[in-house]
């Protein structure tokens, strides 16, 4: 009894210390994952996964912590929220964004300093804290990084629920949050899980710009426009090139409808403030960037892993989509200029998407 109380007391003190280090909420479960494996390999067997392979290269080892740390007993679990202003008006000011289609919209998750760095520094500064008070333990942290289920694992530990687009939910907090995981051999107490709060609401998939979500929980990525502008290397299919409208870096139109994120809550550090003036630049000036300046305003950031070449594809498509609605001839002229100016500079694979820009407005 005595041991459980102190370990007991001890979480108590971790999440003191994960607060004070800009996280916004601690959970902690156990490494099983009843159900994850299969529900794994029929949603790769579906082909829904597209190009991301790293998806399928660990095999079961993706809902298996053990095998990435041998003698794993706990995984702590942990969320930050990104949302750099004050969430209610930064959320109306995206809304308002999305009907401008010379406004580039980049992804809140983007905008500031990369995520990976910050949350796996900070998981690394808890880990420190917890050996200073109970002495050395085994440990590995992630975020996003490696094959980790992150979201089933949240969910596991009492995060929030698994939302109808697949993101984690939390009351408290809605879904703009970044989720990190911590891998211990300690026997630290489990958290409860939390009972899914949806309901009967299908906003999230009622209004994805391409239909990814095939049917409550299930995702064809293959179509989902943060897929196709971050993950897809190549072409980005003819078809769907209408549907990403002026979004160059991932999307947040699932999030931006859910009723539960009225309940966002701010980024607690700095470094998820905006750089470059990314919730307000026009597609024109992001267009007309070097590929030196791109890797100048990037440094730091995770939109530098797309590299130039996709980079300029995103744009050329969104540009394509605002010339077909733009009525105003002077604005029409200058997308025209613009992609003119950008041809042959860049790539086949560029090119491609610039004339089909360009066709937009014939």
């Amino acid at each position: 009894m005595k041991f459980d109380r102190q370990l007991t007391d001890f979480v108590l003190k971790m999440k003191i210390w994960a607060s004070e280090l800009g996280f916004s909420g601690l959970r902690i479960t156990d490494i099983r994952l009843p159900g994850e494996e299969e529900r794994l390999q029929q949603w790769l067997a579906r082909g829904f996964h597209g190009e991301m392979h790293y998806m399928a290269a660990h095999g079961l080892k993706r809902c298996r912590p053990d095998e990435l740390l041998p003698g794993t007993l706990r995984v702590v679990s942990v969320r930050m929220n990104y949302i750099p202003g004050i969430p209610d008006i930064c959320l109306k000011e995206e809304m308002f964004r999305k009907d401008d289609p010379l406004q580039a919209r980049i992804s809140f998750y983007a905008r500031g300093r990369d995520y990976h760095r910050v949350i796996r520094s900070r998981l690394a500064r808890l880990a420190g804290k917890m050996q200073e008070s109970i002495g050395p333990f085994r440990y590995r942290v992630f975020t996003d990084s490696a094959p980790v289920m992150e979201v089933a694992l949240a969910r596991k530990a009492g995060m929030g629920w698994q939302g109808k687009n697949n993101l984690l939910l939390c009351r408290q907090g809605g879904s703009f949050f970044f989720l990190g995981e911590m891998l211990v051999d300690l026997p630290l107490p489990v958290d409860p899980e939390e009972k899914s709060h949806c309901g009967n609401c299908e906003r999230c998939f009622r209004h994805c710009p391409t239909n990814a979500i095939v049917e409550p929980n299930l995702v064809d990525a293959r179509r989902c426009i943060s897929y196709l502008t971050i993950e897809l290397k190549g072409a980005i299919p003819v078809e769907l090139r209408p549907m990403i409208g002026n979004r160059i870096y991932g999307c947040d139109d699932c999030q931006l409808v859910c009723p539960w994120n009225r309940f966002a809550e701010r980024a607690k550090i700095s470094d998820f403030d905006v750089r470059h003036g990314f919730d307000r630049s026009g597609l024109l000036d992001l267009f007309s960037w070097t590929e030196t300046e791109f890797y100048e305003k990037t440094e730091g950031s995770a939109i530098r892993r797309i590299g130039y070449d996709r980079w300029i594809r995103n744009i050329a498509v969104a540009l394509g989509n605002a010339l077909r609605d733009m009525e105003n001839e002077s604005v029409r002229d200058a997308i025209v200029h613009a992609l003119n100016e950008k041809k042959s500079t860049v790539s086949k694979m560029v090119d491609e998407h610039i004339v089909w820009a360009m066709h937009q407005g014939s």
